[in-house]
């Protein structure tokens, strides 16, 4: 086998969002940082490409509040470094029946972290949108300040972008088969199938939907992560109506809870077109994956026809897109030290179940500082940690209902 270079101090495999993230963190400290990519450099085969997320600090679990309202900055931060712009902001509109215990939590876990928020009924809730965003009787909104949209694969990219100008090296197409432990002078050997290897004092594995195969296979651990294929969809605006659902304006990233759990965006990637989508999916195989055709609409048509006064045309999407999330019991991260023999030279972060891109910058922030000091700093760990699955096979424990159809009710999911 043939040994590259004079060897690293990190080696991040995966260079979706959170590993380029990581590699920057990495890279503007001074490290000498190595990001592998199994296939092309900005592939559509996961998760970390598109052409939008949304970013919204309102969580039932407070945990992730604090976490959003870093990552806002940090955004901000690195499209000023790079001199382009990837995070368009709105408002951001949660709704949902007045008892639904989750958007309850998200109204007490803005009141927590401090987050100025409005709780509007139907009423007011047509009176703000000018009547284009309809609600039931029995139902509530949350408006907050911090929402919008991140163009993903352009975040990616930029984020390889300032790691490079930071000093990392970005090799794409290698495939990491191996990690195995260095018991001589310590650290890690990265092994490829191409036949090359890295040494590295340490390893953060972001390996998105393949985390789960390569921890098996690197320490025989089986983390309960589940590949999920989704589908998101764009729907036509009706003619005369584009502008009033463009971003720049008033109109709001938003989110619908209860079952199903609908999201969307403002128009901005396809004019005239809006993003409205259910978080839900089929469990599969990320390396034999069906490629479709995806859930039923019929939930999400009726949906979009009782909560746009007829704005926006319900018949049939447009465009749909297909993406994978990886899946854990719990809906929560895995960010945690390998442990085994690997103790704390091999760091994963895995398990963004839907709804971990926002997070990606403080996330990357966090591995980083795993990588090098051996914790996180001024995060708690405790609702990441791979620990929780062996205390409970479902992890963290709820009182309100998961948010992906999937999870709620497929019981197949990993144990």
């Amino acid at each position: 086998m043939e040994f590259c270079g004079d060897g690293f101090d990190v080696v991040v495999v995966g260079a979706g969002i959170m590993g380029s993230c990581t590699a920057y963190e990495l890279a503007k400290r001074g490290h000498k940082t190595l990001l592998l990519e199994q296939f092309d450099f900005l592939h559509h085969r996961g998760s970390s490409h598109g052409e939008s997320r949304t970013i919204r600090a309102t969580y039932p679990e407070d945990y992730y509040c604090a976490m959003a309202m870093e990552s806002s900055k940090l955004w901000e931060e690195a499209q000023l470094e790079i001199n382009f712009k990837v995070y368009f902001k709105a408002q951001q509109f949660d709704m949902g029946p007045l008892d639904d215990k989750s958007l309850l939590s998200a109204v007490s876990s803005c009141q927590k972290n401090s987050v100025p928020h409005q709780v509007l009924d139907s009423q007011q809730v047509a009176k703000k949108f000018s009547g284009r965003i309809k609600l039931p009787e029995n139902w509530i909104g949350i408006c907050t300040e911090l929402g919008g949209v991140i163009k993903p694969t352009k975040a990616v990219s930029m984020f390889q972008a300032l790691a490079s100008r930071k000093g990392a090296i970005l090799r794409d197409n290698i495939q990491v088969n191996n990690i195995v432990k260095d018991g001589v002078k310590g650290g890690v050997w990265v092994s490829a199938a191409s036949g090359e290897k890295f040494w590295a004092k340490k390893c953060v594995i972001t390996a998105g939907a393949w985390v789960r195969k390569l921890v098996k296979t690197v320490s025989g651990l089986e983390l309960p992560i589940q590949a999920l294929e989704t589908t998101v969809c764009y729907w036509r605006i009706r003619e005369g109506h584009e502008a009033d659902f463009a971003i720049g304006g008033d109109f709001p990233t938003f989110a619908s809870y209860g079952q199903p759990y609908i999201y969307g965006t403002p128009s901005l990637e396809f004019p005239g077109l809006i993003k409205i989508a259910v978080h839900d999916g089929y469990p599969c195989d990320p390396d034999k994956r069906p490629w479709g055709p995806g859930m039923s609409l019929s939930s999400l048509k009726k949906w979009i026809e009782g909560r746009f006064s007829g704005l926006v045309d319900c018949g049939e999407p447009v465009a749909t897109q297909l993406c994978m999330y990886s899946m854990t019991p719990d809906e929560d991260y895995v960010i945690d030290f390998l442990g085994g023999e690997f103790g704390k030279d091999v760091v994963i972060g895995g398990g963004f179940s839907g709804h971990g891109f926002k997070m990606a910058p403080v996330v990357g922030r966090m591995l980083a500082d795993m990588a090098l000091c051996g914790e996180a700093k001024g995060v708690d760990l405790n609702y990441f940690r791979i620990q929780r699955f062996q205390q409970n096979p479902k992890g963290n424990v709820k009182n309100f209902e998961h948010q992906v159809g999937f999870s709620a009710n497929n019981k197949s999911i990993v144990q």
